[in-house]
């Protein structure tokens, strides 16, 4: 008796193309192991045979591959009508069966995958007959009322692990090899093609031009279902300018593109025309996939980010690191692997094209060469274009019409009952936030959220700020607030902003704001607690003495707004797990106060409502190792309705102390929303 096979098992309604999905994928396997591959169609007995096949297929065949024994099976003639020849399946390292029924509910338990084949109707029935001919024609209809019956008392497409849209087109089973990678059941057995994921090779070329990365994005990603832009669109001197000096823009697409989200302990991610669910912490998921380092920045690149994970972290995987479970609208985490990308230098001037080695690799990098050097030239209106509104440049729409989840007063008594918490000694700090809310039509006459976020970059300009596109959902942000960095050799910084003034017009009276905030004890003491507790979290992870705070309670000032800045360093510990070490950190201590466990229960019941992406984290995590991730603010998340007009929302806040105005917090409020409201011509919503 063998050591007992990984099972894979392949399913789908007659002519999905399972058969040959299975073949190819057994091809691909064998390069490394010892495949065992069975086809159901071998054992039905008859055309209407279904329920008694799969119940032959579970009993004698299934079973004894499942301990590592021999399967001794009998087969059907399908040419005589009756059971044909005793026939025997070895087993194997690695054992695919496929067929209607493959994955039943009997056969599950012993399955280590299941992988269910879709296709359209047309399709399946065009390729089932034009497979089996005129022995099919008579009974499709006989067979395909045993598959519903059967479908309907068996939920298979819902528990499969894999979905695939299999087109016929050559792309389903390397699409499926590399979705089985991603289970960690299969995971040991399939070490050597995730080595081979690894061993990937970087190609870097360096352009010396400045394009204009508004029409660069528009160019190559104006189409994409999925896209991400990390734009840093703040251009000042000295730390600002530091965190301002890159920009990435990327997609999903080409051969490793994929997108991922995760739903309260759920990970679904598609690559290509396959679909993998995951069940498990999204943390451990993400250590998994970029923990290690598989690429060096090439020579001469300065930018930590050499391809990778793009997007967000949402607030709600507090659930991961000492929160409650609360459900939200917008998936906890949302991020597409890019494997070719453009990266702009703005301090010298350049753009860089990166992109791992496959076919489809030159072809890209000569559409992107193109595209930059096409961005990089000014652009003319064309004769007898009007130029777009000067007011919010989104159009001539109407401003969208916001309202408060919570009413000046009702805001105002949470900060009383927070400021309770403090005197009871439950918390010492309480970052209270709330939300605001608009619905708009679709367009021509709503809100184009890429013309949105255009308007947004040019109101308030931000070294963190960032587009991205998940399907129906858009994140456009202006944040200006590092969360974490980990550089490649370990390096950890977080920049937490506590403490807010708003910008006046007369620079005396500007100037006065400044000195105001900096001189501020309460803004300096609300600061400073977040930096201790992020001292704390840093010190988990770190190498012992390494923590270091280089700037403490410094002034930044942005477009709208003064901020209070500090910077906190630290030495990753060598060997530690990179994602657990942001897990640590995450949420970001500004958005939540201190200490923070028992702090974030107080905010979910004075909150009584999800956050969602705001107050998370949105950045990369590079192939490198590196990641750089910026505290999810000043962010407008607009989510399509499904009937062509969409829901914006844009949250914000502040830290409560036991000395907080309440009347100065509720300004705040109204002062961090003016950057993006006045961008879409809005106004804050009377109480």
């Amino acid at each position: 008796m063998t050591p007992a096979p990984v099972i894979i098992a392949v399913d789908g309604r007659s002519g999905a193309g399972k058969t040959t999905l299975a073949i190819e994928l057994a091809a691909r396997l064998r390069e490394h192991h010892k495949v065992s591959l069975f086809h159901l169609e071998d054992v039905y007995p008859g055309w209407n045979g279904l329920a008694a096949g799969i119940e032959r297929y579970v009993t004698t065949v299934l079973a004894p591959l499942s301990r590592g024994e021999a399967a001794e099976w009998v087969g059907w003639d399908w040419e005589m009508h009756y059971d044909g020849p005793a026939r025997t399946t070895l087993p194997a390292e690695i054992v695919i069966v496929e067929g209607v029924g493959a994955a039943a509910d009997s056969a599950r338990p012993m399955l280590d995958a299941v992988v269910w084949a879709e296709s359209s109707d047309d399709d399946r029935r065009t390729r089932a007959l034009a497979r089996d001919g005129s022995t099919y024609e008579p009974f499709w209809d006989l067979w395909a009322a045993q598959e519903e019956e059967w479908l309907a008392a068996d939920a298979v497409q819902e528990n499969a692990d894999i979905r695939v849209l299999n087109r016929a087109d050559g792309t389903a089973p390397d699409d499926v090899l590399l979705a089985l990678q991603y289970l960690p059941a299969l995971a040991p057995v399939l070490l050597p093609e995730l080595s081979g994921r690894r061993g990937l090779q970087l190609h870097a070329e360096r352009l010396d031009c400045v394009p204009d990365a508004a029409r660069l994005f528009d160019a190559l990603y104006g189409r994409s279902l999925n896209a991400v832009w990390l734009d840093s669109s703040l251009r000042t001197n000295g730390t600002a300018a530091e965190r301002s000096r890159f920009s990435i823009l990327a997609d999903d697409g080409g051969s490793y593109g994929q997108d991922v989200r995760h739903r309260s302990g759920v990970t679904r991610l598609t690559t290509g025309t396959a679909t993998v669910e995951t069940a498990g912490p999204f943390f451990r998921w993400l250590d998994g996939v970029w923990g290690r380092r598989a690429l060096r920045a090439p020579e001469g690149y300065d930018c930590e980010f050499t391809l990778g994970w793009l997007g967000y972290l949402g607030y709600e995987l507090k659930r991961e690191t000492g929160g409650s479970d609360i459900p939200s609208g917008t998936p906890d985490a949302a991020m597409i692997f890019a494997g070719r990308a453009v990266v702009l230098d703005h301090l010298e001037g350049s753009a860089w094209l990166l992109a791992l080695e496959a076919p489809d690799a030159p072809e890209w990098l000569a559409l992107a060469r193109s595209a930059v050097t096409a961005a990089a030239v000014p652009a003319e209106p064309a004769a007898g274009t009007a130029v777009a509104s000067t007011a919010v440049g989104i159009g001539s729409i109407a401003a969208p019409a916001f309202t408060g989840r919570d009413t000046e007063h009702a805001y105002k008594a949470k900060i009383a009952d927070a400021q309770h918490e403090i005197a009871e000694g439950n918390t010492y700090e309480v970052c209270l936030t709330t939300a605001i809310t608009a619905d708009v039509a679709g367009r021509p006459d709503g809100l184009d959220p890429w013309q949105a976020y255009l308007a947004l970059r040019r109101k308030n300009p931000a070294p963190f700020a960032s587009y991205l596109r998940f399907g129906e959902l858009t994140v456009a942000s202006t944040s200006p607030e590092r969360f974490l960095k980990i550089a490649a050799d370990g390096g950890m910084r977080a920049e937490p902003i506590k403490g807010t003034r708003p910008r006046a017009a007369d620079p005396a009276g500007d100037e006065q704001l400044r000195r105001d905030l900096e001189s501020s004890p309460k803004d300096r003491a609300e600061n400073i607690m977040i930096v201790d507790l992020l001292r704390n979290d840093l010190s988990h992870f770190a190498v012992a003495g390494s923590v270091t705070v280089s700037r403490l309670c410094a002034i930044e000032s942005y477009a709208t707004v003064h901020q209070m800045v500090s910077t906190i360093d630290a030495k990753l510990k060598p060997g530690l797990p990179r994602a657990e070490a942001v897990a640590a950190c995450f949420p970001a201590g500004s958005m939540t106060g201190a200490p923070k466990i028992s702090t974030m229960a107080i905010l979910d019941r004075l909150e009584g409502a999800p956050r969602g992406v705001y107050s998370g984290a949105i950045g990369y995590f590079s192939l490198s190792g590196a990641m750089d991730t910026a505290v999810a603010i000043r962010t407008l998340v607009i989510r399509a309705d499904g009937a062509g007009g969409a829901e914006l929302s844009l949250g914000i806040g502040g830290a409560i102390t036991a000395d907080s105005s309440a009347q100065e917090e509720y300004d705040e409020i109204r002062t961090k929303a003016f950057g993006v409201l006045s961008a879409l011509g809005a106004d804050f919503p009377e109480s």
